[in-house]
């Protein structure tokens, strides 16, 4: 078996593969298992990286997303639908909404050595556009708001919360709702809409958290469809709808569970997946059950808050 760690040097803002490749030396020197650090060199080639790995040679593979949720979704497609390659996020960026969902255990996945001797669980995957997702994939105004955060967040004296207001008020004024021709299951309808969520785990955003309830390996999407509202409507409904309690409002917002999401738009749009942005007129999403292999580390469940899957 072979440990990958795929280290993005510019997560978090400083470059931390000498701290990692020094905790690895530290782990394995009493460890068979060959490793190695792999710092990427740019947008995507983890997802490469990882595709090469699992080719050159059939032996088992684990690799650690060290990084944000980024980091972690190019790691994800690269290990989707490969049964002998097993993945995890390694945190060191300034996003982790993937690990929040395990509460009290989020802190486990900065744990070198429970990682190491981890379990391997299968857990389902959102296929969109040819890439994947293992937590969250969104559209609309919230998709705009994240992709364009880093616009904002370099300016001095702004920074990285600073950056998501002022993205989220640019936003806003340009306008809430798009123009969608949406389908799922026996839904089907082209109207405007402020936003579609589709989730396979439960935090996106910073901390957006609209299905508490979902799992990662029940073989089912919660989608949420929140209408065309006034911007006071909307700053009224975003806060009950972050911390989950969207379907107090189903004036508003529609609540599905589903295998499969279709939506056009009338021209491009962004698409968030996991915080990668991809852009298309297009989207088509479909879970994927188990397409995923995912290191669960040591302990985990043994906490005051159970994990989104079975143990």
């Amino acid at each position: 078996m072979k440990h990958l760690f795929v280290v993005n040097p510019v997560a978090g803002g400083s470059d931390a593969s000498p701290e990692i490749r020094r905790r690895v030396e530290e782990a394995f020197r009493s460890r068979e298992d060959a490793c190695e650090v792999y710092v990427t060199r740019g947008p995507k080639d983890a997802t490469e990286k990882i595709r090469q790995e699992a080719a050159s040679s059939g032996e088992e593979l684990r690799v650690y997303a060290c990084g944000g949720d980024g980091t972690f979704n190019e790691c994800v497609c690269g290990a989707a639908l490969q049964p002998h390659v097993a993945v995890c996020p390694f945190p060191t960026g300034t996003g982790n909404d993937f690990c929040r969902m395990f509460g009290s255990d989020a802190d486990l996945f900065r744990d070198l050595n429970a990682l190491l001797d981890g379990q391997v669980k299968t857990i389902d995957l959102i296929s969109c556009n040819g890439s994947y997702s293992a937590n969250i994939c969104s559209v609309g105004i919230d998709a705009r708001i994240g992709t364009e955060v880093h616009k904002y967040s370099g300016i001095p004296l702004i920074g990285g919360t600073g950056g998501y207001v002022i993205s989220a008020v640019v936003n806003a004024f340009r306008g809430i709702a798009t123009t969608m021709h949406v389908r799922s299951g026996s839904y089907d309808a082209r109207e405007k809409y402020s936003l579609i969520c589709a989730c396979n785990g439960r935090f996106y955003g910073g901390g957006f958290n609209p299905s508490p309830d979902a799992k990662l390996d029940d073989g089912l999407l919660d989608i949420f469809i929140v209408k065309k509202v006034s911007l006071f409507t909307f700053a009224r409904l975003i806060g009950k709808y972050a911390s989950g309690h969207a379907d107090d409002f189903p004036k508003y917002i529609t609540h599905l569970r589903g295998t499969e999401l279709w939506i056009e738009f009338e021209r491009e749009d962004v698409i968030n997946l996991d915080g990668e942005a991809l852009y298309a007129s297009e989207v088509e999403m479909k879970l994927l059950p188990g397409a995923l292999k995912l290191i669960v580390p040591r302990g985990l469940g043994h906490g005051t808050e159970l994990p989104p899957l079975a143990l």
